[in-house]
């Protein structure tokens, strides 16, 4: 997508680099990754995704239970308030209150800008990324590149398919992987 006024990461980049140099900028060896692709075929990324999913599936079960709650007593509220006395009437919109509280907590404890979802997504993914990060820098440096890309961030238009890394860095995260290494006992 293009902006207009300042300059996004890839247009600062084509920027530095036709302002480099240039014999360095003829030099630059660069090659890109598919990250999207790596996480929908590397094992160790499907099964943090899988976990963290289950994970997200209790707490949107529990975010339910706590609405059906909430709906539960607003109905009681609705429908018993003209046959009630005030004291009972103030106990059950007092009820009625703290369940919305607790429900709106709980949301924003779980799927809040500090929440247990970014909280947990992060730590899942965080050794993941880490590993797919050292076989990028492994191969990089195993091909003398200067640059890798990433490709699903959408800033790459054209590259020609000889730079793409992907299936490297997916056999390089293989190779490490335990289960793909065959132990002969």
């Amino acid at each position: 997508m293009l902006r207009r006024g300042r300059l996004g990461p890839p247009a600062a980049l084509l920027l530095l680099l036709g302002l480099a140099a240039p014999s360095r900028a003829a030099d630059l060896r660069i090659g890109y990754i598919d990250s999207a692709r790596i996480f929908q075929e590397y094992d160790a990324a499907k099964e943090a995704q899988a976990r963290f999913d289950r994970q997200v599936t209790g707490w949107r079960d529990e975010a339910a239970e706590k609405q059906k709650s909430v709906d539960q007593l607003r109905s009681e509220v609705r429908d018993q308030s003209p046959i009630l006395s005030s004291l009972k009437r103030q106990e059950k919109e007092e009820a009625l209150q703290k369940a919305i509280s607790d429900y709106e907590r709980f949301t924003q404890d779980i799927w809040g800008p500090q929440g247990k979802a970014v909280q947990e997504n992060e730590r899942a993914t965080g050794e993941v990324v880490s590993q797919i990060r050292s076989a990028v820098e492994k191969i990089a440096n195993d091909r003398g590149l200067d640059m890798v890309l990433d490709s699903s961030s959408g800033y790459i238009i054209y590259a020609n398919k000889t730079l793409d890394l992907t299936s490297a860095v997916l056999d390089e995260l293989k190779s490490r992987s335990p289960s793909t290494n065959p132990n002969p006992h």
